[in-house]
């Protein structure tokens, strides 16, 4: 079992699995590949104690590099699920499973509005990710909602195990149905369906793990850390402003510390 699962590989997450491997913890870094991240795109830095002028990609390849070197794990992919379990956490990754005694949230800021629907039939119907949800929908009709240029690797994945697939990449969507998905309107036209699948690229920390406290879109955590959840820790632009790397690269250090302080007391 790992002992610290980070969920994003920008300065907060990059800094907290530093710190954590400084603590002789077992890291696994989660996140898109590098050039994804928002940083990698600023061409200057200069509020970066020590690297005046540094654009954000060399920025970012350096912590990556300090990280990989301190003997952090770097996994790419993206979450779409966490399940707490007994003193542990069980975290899905597109078609893997990866099992931790702790949680460090270091996502960013999800810019993505939910559609009409979504938090509330999440679950029941509802799903981020082909590979892990799939198969239950064999046979049947579901719609994917494609707006990844990986979703559409996702719509065939559906299609091959026989599902009847609907893809769309509108962003005019609600979703439909009491206790489950019965249908998904799009652009106006309602389809009935028995399962939804919407792949974007980043997905909101709290619908990744439920009973996660979010107040005004961000993660509610203490100055330590801790967030609503025993375990769960978060650093960096999820957790408010002002979103500054300083800022991330502190936070994320101190989740660290609180996390090795909650693995060192299982």
């Amino acid at each position: 079992m790992i002992d610290i699962i980070i969920v994003g590989g920008g300065p907060a997450g990059l800094s907290a699995g530093i710190s954590a491997r400084q603590r002789n913890n077992s890291v696994v870094v989660i996140s898109d590949e590098i050039s994804k991240n928002r940083l990698y795109k600023a061409s200057r830095v200069d509020n970066y104690p020590g690297f005046p002028g540094i654009s954000g990609a060399e920025l970012l390849e350096k912590m990556s590099s300090h990280a990989l070197d301190a003997g952090a794990q770097m996994v790419v992919g993206k979450v779409t699920n966490i399940l707490p379990g007994d003193n542990s956490f069980h975290v899905a990754h597109g078609n893997e499973i990866s099992v931790s005694k702790s949680i460090i949230i270091a996502t960013g800021v999800s810019h993505s509005s939910l559609f009409p629907g979504e938090e509330r039939l999440l679950g029941r119907g509802l799903s981020y990710c082909a590979t892990c949800d799939g198969m239950l929908y064999r046979g049947k009709r579901v719609c994917v909602i494609c707006l990844t240029d990986e979703a559409e690797e996702e719509a065939d994945y559906l299609e091959s195990i026989g599902c009847e697939v609907i893809r769309s990449k509108s962003q005019n969507v609600s979703i439909n149905g009491e206790n489950k998905v019965s249908s998904v309107t799009i652009d106006g036209e309602t389809i009935d369906c028995d399962g939804l699948f919407i792949i974007r690229q980043g997905i909101a920390p709290h619908l990744l793990l439920p009973g996660l406290e979010v107040v005004g879109g961000y993660i509610n955590a203490s100055p330590s850390g801790h967030t609503s959840l025993p375990g769960v820790f978060a650093a960096g632009d999820c957790v408010g402003t002002p979103h500054q790397i300083s800022k991330a690269v502190g936070q994320g250090l101190v989740a660290a510390l609180s996390a090795s302080v909650y693995i060192r007391a299982l």
